[in-house]
C-alpha cells in the first residue's frame, strides 16, 4: 500500500511540475499580449460541439483575465440552414455566399442575432465573464452597403453582376462602441449583420465582419477558428506562419487551392486593413487559441505584411 501511495504520489508530483513548466514557458506571452486587443471569429463548423464551445467560452474569459482585450464574432452558416430546411425556405449559394431575400434575411437575422448569439454569451458568462450580445445594427456597429458579385458567361464572355438579395459587406465600422465595452471589461459578442443606408438589414460573411473589426480597432490579432488546421505545405505539413508575399505566391503555385483561398484572402485583407497579423487556427482542437498565443510554437498558420 505505501509502495502505490507513493507512485501516485510521484506521479502527481510531475503532473504539478509539468503544469508549473508549461505556466513559466507561457509568461513572457502573456506579458506580452497584456492590453493588445484580440478578434476572435468562431465559425459555425467549430461550434458544432458543446463541450468545445464551453472551453472556448472559458478560454474567452481567461483571455480577459490575462488582460487581453477580446472581441468575439461569430458565424452560423450551418445553423441557419438548419433552420431554413426546417421552415422549409429554399436557399442557395453563389461563390460561397448564401443568396438572401426577404424571407431569408428575417430567418439569418433571427438565428445570428438571436439564438446563437445568446448561447454564446451565456456560455462566457457562466465561465465568469461579463458578456454583451450585439448586431451590426445596435449603435450602427457596422454599416453596409449590397454586396456586388460579377461573372463571366463562358459561352458569350459578358460579364454579369449577381443579385445575392440582401447580402451585404462593411462600408463602415464603429470602432467606439466596442471599446466602450472593453474599458468596462465587458467582451461584445457580435453577429455579422449590417444596417444599410435605409436601415434594410444585411448579412454579412463572418469572416469578412471579423476582419473589417478588427481592422477598426487596429487589433494585434485577428483569429479565425474554423475546421482546418491552417495551411498546408504540398505534403500536407502544417505551415506556421507567413507573408503576404509568400502566400500570394502559394497561391500562384497550387499549394493554396479550393476552400483555403478565400480563407487566406480575408487573412490578407485583415491585415491591409491594419491588423499585425491574422491567424487560421482549427477550432475544433481544445484550447486552440491558447495553444497558439502562449506557446512558443504556435498552433496554426499565422500570417502577416511583408514589412515585419
Amino acid at each position: 500500500m505505501t509502495d502505490a501511495r507513493t507512485a501516485i504520489q510521484a506521479d502527481e508530483r510531475r503532473s504539478w511540475l509539468e503544469k508549473a513548466h508549461t505556466l513559466s514557458e507561457a509568461m513572457p506571452y502573456i506579458y506580452e499580449h497584456r492590453g493588445e486587443t484580440f478578434v476572435i471569429k468562431y465559425g459555425g463548423h467549430a461550434m458544432g460541439d458543446a463541450s468545445l464551445g464551453m472551453q472556448f467560452a472559458r478560454d474567452v474569459v481567461l483571455l480577459q483575465q490575462m488582460g487581453v482585450n477580446v472581441v468575439v464574432v461569430h458565424g452560423g452558416g450551418p445553423q441557419i440552414g438548419a433552420m431554413l430546411e426546417r421552415l422549409k425556405i429554399k436557399s442557395e449559394f453563389i461563390d460561397g455566399l448564401r443568396v438572401t431575400d426577404q424571407a431569408t434575411v428575417e430567418i439569418v437575422e433571427m438565428v445570428l442575432a438571436g439564438s446563437i448569439n445568446k448561447q454564446i454569451v451565456t456560455a462566457i458568462n457562466q465561465s465568469g465573464g461579463l458578456a454583451v450580445g450585439l448586431s451590426g445594427k445596435d449603435g450602427h456597429l457596422i454599416r453596409a452597403r449590397k454586396l456586388r458579385r460579377t461573372v463571366k458567361d463562358t459561352d458569350s464572355n459578358i460579364e454579369k453582376v449577381l443579385d445575392l438579395g440582401f447580402v451585404g459587406e462593411p462600408s463602415e465600422v464603429n470602432p467606439h462602441l466596442l471599446r466602450h465595452f472593453q474599458e468596462s471589461d465587458i467582451i461584445p459578442v457580435v453577429a455579422p449583420t449590417g444596417v444599410g443606408p435605409n436601415g434594410e438589414t444585411y448579412n454579412i460573411n463572418a469572416d469578412t465582419a471579423a476582419g473589417a473589426i478588427a481592422g477598426a480597432l487596429e487589433a494585434q490579432r485577428v483569429l479565425f477558428l474554423t475546421d482546418v488546421p491552417g495551411v498546408l505545405d504540398k505534403q500536407g505539413n502544417l505551415i506556421p506562419d507567413m507573408t503576404e508575399s509568400q502566400a500570394r505566391a502559394l497561391i500562384a503555385d497550387g499549394t493554396i487551392t479550393g476552400g483555403m483561398i478565400p480563407k487566406v484572402e480575408t487573412c490578407l485583407d485583415a491585415v491591409r486593413r491594419g491588423v499585425k497579423a491574422a491567424v487560421i487556427l482549427d477550432g475544433r482542437v481544445a484550447h486552440t487559441m491558447l495553444l497558439e498565443l502562449f506557446t512558443p510554437h504556435g498552433a496554426g498558420t499565422l500570417i502577416r505584411c511583408d514589412a515585419e
